[in-house]
């Protein structure tokens, strides 16, 4: 009788895994691989993780797109093709970088990337783009490179379209069907390039997928008791803890750096992550305090800036819904 390929330890790892982000996903529509991907790569490496994570997010993207609804799906897909058409030549080049790179550097490009974009979503970054059809090329393009490479998406995916203006539903039509395209393209990538494997691809899937069925619905539950924005926040938060601390790990082996500067990192990051959360808590306080002095109902923040408007915040709120993911 063989061994199993993954030990007692590893398997029960990727279970509890899977389900805390597939909770994280069905709550705001993206943010699987985000939460989990981080995590996976510092016990394997990523062409053993990306194959298996790419098969099950395509078939929950899938999902997502047909609970967005038809509407919603129509009022986006114009937009959403230009970056679609740009994500093909993207995923090639970060499949052979995946398929090439030692793994600690593709940890470390991981990390330096989702990092400073998951800080740009705790601080409420928004600056609407003029012309996003000039923008939605270089987006697909490094979209689809980022993706390919780490199974990740969601953070510079998130940014862009929330900056648009787009309402609550057409947020999460515009992800599923990028990402729904992303997921396809690399799925065709890997398998030119011999990245998937039935004895690590396949037990990995049958590991990761089943906490979804569970996860998915879970999440969405969630979000009903607990505003879209808070949840997000929470998640977000906690994901720039992961990648904070899986940063400080791979900067030792690569750079030789000295254990205090590795903790040093982890700490600034840690930091960081705090002051924004506070600032975030800080606003929405002061906002839900005005919309109640002003004889309203209670209101939600979608900046983490601790000087944001709120009255202006409630004014585009009360005309669009949140828009927020």
């Amino acid at each position: 009788m063989s061994e199993p390929i993954f030990s007692i330890g590893t398997i029960l790892f990727f279970l509890f895994l899977s389900l805390g982000a597939s909770t994280v996903n069905g709550g705001l529509g993206y943010g699987y691989s985000s939460i989990s991907i981080p995590f996976a790569i510092l016990i394997l490496a990523s062409r053993i993780v990306n194959p298996a994570y790419v098969l099950l997010e395509l078939l929950i993207n899938i999902v997502v797109l047909i609970f967005v609804g038809r509407k919603n799906i129509v009022a986006t897909t114009r937009r959403c093709l230009p970056v679609i058409l740009a994500l093909a030549p993207g995923v090639a080049l970060g499949s052979i970088l995946l398929n090439t790179a030692a793994p600690n550097w593709v940890r470390f490009l991981a990390y330096s990337i989702l990092l400073p974009l998951i800080f740009l979503q705790l601080a409420g970054f928004k600056r609407p783009i003029k012309s996003e059809i000039r923008a939605s090329a270089p987006l697909g393009l490094g979209t689809g490179m980022l993706y390919s490479l780490t199974t990740i998406s969601g953070p510079p995916l998130a940014l862009f379209w929330n900056n648009q203006g787009l309402s609550k539903h057409e947020f999460k039509a515009a992800i599923a069907q990028v990402r729904v395209a992303e997921s396809s393209f690399t799925v065709v990538s890997y398998y030119l390039l011999g990245l998937f494997s039935l004895n690590t691809t396949g037990p990995l899937f049958s590991i990761i997928a089943p906490p979804v069925l569970l996860g998915v619905p879970l999440g969405m539950y969630v979000v009903r008791k607990l505003s879209v924005e808070t949840f997000r926040m929470i998640a977000m938060n906690f994901n720039g803890l992961i990648v904070g601390y899986g940063l400080s790990k791979t900067i030792q082996p690569l750079f030789g750096a000295a254990d205090w500067v590795t903790y040093s990192v982890w700490v600034v990051v840690i930091a960081a992550d705090m002051a924004l959360l506070f600032g975030y808590m800080k606003g929405r306080k002061r906002a839900e305090k005005e919309k109640e002095e002003a004889g309203g109902e209670r209101a939600e923040v979608p900046l983490a800036f601790p000087n944001v408007n709120a009255s202006e915040v409630l004014k585009e709120e009360s005309k669009q819904g949140l828009q927020a993911p």
